[in-house]
């Protein structure tokens, strides 16, 4: 689908150049020439270089590492396209930083995810999409329109080539993700196992039991975050532990901190699929047992529906 009926400009910040270009590839529409870079104190400094005034302004940025400076970006990206006169802009954040902090975990800690839906506003994003959300209600922390775009159809065509479906398992590694795991399961007919995590402390994961028989089958891990790696690897030994034949993860983002990479080569994980919601590392690249899908076409679709006024959720059907 081209952008030629209706004047549309794609805006990228610095953190994923390489899923805007996909994008703008999918829309026929080149990106709008922009200056994001950095002064001596490593200040952002943003030059939007083509006129945009009365324009439909989509920001392609996503909130990963560097979380601050990638949010400080699209930020100032925001007020330079307010203050030229943009008609609409649309913040497109495929990765949401500080979405795990939407409610206060204890006394006297922060919500971090409404503060940040305050910044967006708060710069002059008039809507904002985003991609498989840590907690949908961070959906109502905006008093914007907020689509929240879900990367299942790309994992599930992707499952239903390289899987035999009649002896799969589709395996939530916490009680937290059923309700995610459940819709992919549905998608693709298949039954739903749960492991049922104890963590004792923050970044730790200890792996108690897993409900559901797992026996013989294909187990995939379905979550939205794969951040130190931790989680997945010990769930992948307990499915391993309880007679699964293989276990392959399917994760939305791939935030792969610290040495993530390194702890999911040497695991028993098959293969660890992702999507480039956040621009891979050279690390992620040349691991033997991780897997990039791209995430583009999608984005670039709900994007155009979204400049022509059309529905989005029916990409979801």
């Amino acid at each position: 689908m081209s952008a030629e009926n209706g004047p549309m400009k794609l805006v990228a910040g610095n953190s994923n150049r390489a899923l805007a270009e996909a994008i703008a590839a999918y829309l026929a529409t080149p990106l709008t020439k922009a200056v994001v870079r950095r002064f001596a104190d490593m200040e952002i400094f943003v030059e939007i270089q083509e006129n945009v005034r009365g324009e439909d302004v989509f920001v392609v940025q996503s909130t990963s590492f560097p979380a601050n400076d990638h949010l400080m970006e699209l930020l100032i990206i925001i007020d330079a396209l307010r203050r030229a006169s943009a008609k609409r802009i649309t913040a497109v954040v495929p990765y949401f930083g500080y979405a795990r902090q939407d409610r206060k975990p204890g006394p006297r800690t922060p919500i971090s995810a409404k503060l940040v839906a305050n910044l967006i506003t708060h710069a002059g994003a008039d809507r904002v999409m985003t991609l498989d959300l840590h907690a949908g209600q961070i959906q109502g922390f905006f008093d914007i329109p907020t689509d929240n775009l879900y990367s299942a159809p790309v994992m599930v065509r992707d499952i239903k080539e390289r899987f035999d479906l009649s002896n799969l398992m589709v395996v939530s590694p916490d009680v937290g993700g059923v309700v995610r795991a459940r819709a992919l399961a549905k998608r693709i007919d298949a039954q739903l196992a749960i492991v049922d995590k104890r963590r004792e402390r923050p970044g730790e994961s200890e792996v108690m039991n897993v409900i559901g028989n797992v026996e013989g089958r294909s187990c995939i891990l379905v979550d939205d975050i794969v951040d130190s790696g931790g989680t997945l690897v010990n769930a992948a030994d307990a499915l391993l532990a309880r007679g699964a034949k293989d276990v392959h993860a399917y994760i939305t983002h791939g935030v792969l901190s610290g040495g993530a990479v390194a702890r999911i080569t040497a695991s028993k994980l098959k293969e660890l699929v992702i999507s480039d919601s956040i621009q891979p590392t050279e690390a992620v690249r040349v691991a033997r047992n991780i897997r990039v899908v791209s995430i583009g076409t999608l984005i670039g679709e709900a994007i155009a529906r979204t400049a022509h006024e059309e529905s989005v959720s029916s990409l979801f059907d």
